[in-house]
């Protein structure tokens, strides 16, 4: 069985489909482990920071984060 290659274009062609999807992604991520009560990790100024579920800011559907 061959594999699938993935074309040298792929992200000049598709950048702005593959950049929603990740970012799609990554708002799920975020929702669901604030929704758990769990802690994320994230990099900020230059050192690992861990957040807690409370601190998760997950932006709306628009790219807006709520305000508290």
């Amino acid at each position: 069985m061959k594999e699938a290659s993935i074309p040298d274009n792929l992200f000049t062609v598709h950048g702005k489909e593959v950049e929603a999807i990740l970012h799609h992604a990554v708002r799920e991520a975020l929702l669901r482990h604030k929704k758990l009560g769990q802690s994320v990790a994230v990099w900020r100024d230059g050192e690992v920071v861990i957040l807690s579920a409370e601190e998760i800011p997950v932006e709306d559907e628009n790219g807006a984060v709520p305000r508290a």
